[in-house]
């Protein structure tokens, strides 16, 4: 089974049921794109949307001459975010995304980085899509350690998520990492596009 369909497996029948399955992540959504603090005005991605919690959040920040726009895999991801009035959503694969060079001024990607099966290309194409300077947030609302505990082993030393591995692979893809922060409560890594 390829990447793409190996994702679109998993989200597509769990797409209806996200939002509710996990109804306390709001504020760590609204923690982290201030965080990010993307430019009033600027161009945003929201890469691998899903539901597009994080997109009024984007919104807010850009304020009205922004523009915001979700990416996702998984049309029944889309269909549901959809559903919940969050628009600017595009069908379209992490590693090809359909931009042209140099044009955002910031990416957000909550829990992206897991479902790749060549995760350095992946952040490759966000610094392919966005300008010198941009800056990147990668999120996931619970932390590894409590997602370990949740699945019932302990974090994985090798995981390109640890702070050794995901410096190391921002560095060699375009960024300059800011920041890691791995704890309980969330994963949160702050970088920005290098000249």
């Amino acid at each position: 089974m390829s990447d793409i369909a190996r994702t679109r497996a998993f989200f597509g029948p769990r797409a209806a049921g996200w939002e509710t399955r996990f109804p306390d992540d709001g504020p760590r959504y609204r923690q982290a794109v201030r965080e990010l603090a993307p430019p009033l005005g600027g161009a945003v991605a929201d890469v691998a949307c899903g539901t597009g919690r994080a997109l009024p959040e984007l919104r807010a920040a850009v304020g009205p001459a922004g523009s915001v726009i979700g990416f996702d895999l998984t049309v029944e991801m889309l269909a549901a975010a959809k559903r919940l009035g969050r628009g600017g959503l595009v069908l379209a694969d992490a590693l090809r995304l359909p931009l042209a060079d140099g044009v955002l001024d910031a990416v957000f990607a909550a829990g992206l980085l897991p479902h790749l099966l060549d995760p350095v290309a992946g952040l490759s194409e966000l610094a392919r899509v966005s300008r010198v300077g941009a800056r990147l947030a990668l999120f996931q609302p619970i932390g590894r350690p409590a997602l370990a505990r949740r699945h019932g082993h302990d974090v994985d030393p090798s995981d390109i998520r640890a702070e050794p591995h995901i410096r190391a692979a921002l560095g060699s893809s375009g960024w300059i990492c800011e920041s890691v922060y791995d704890g309980d409560d969330r994963y949160l890594v702050l970088a920005s596009r290098a000249g």
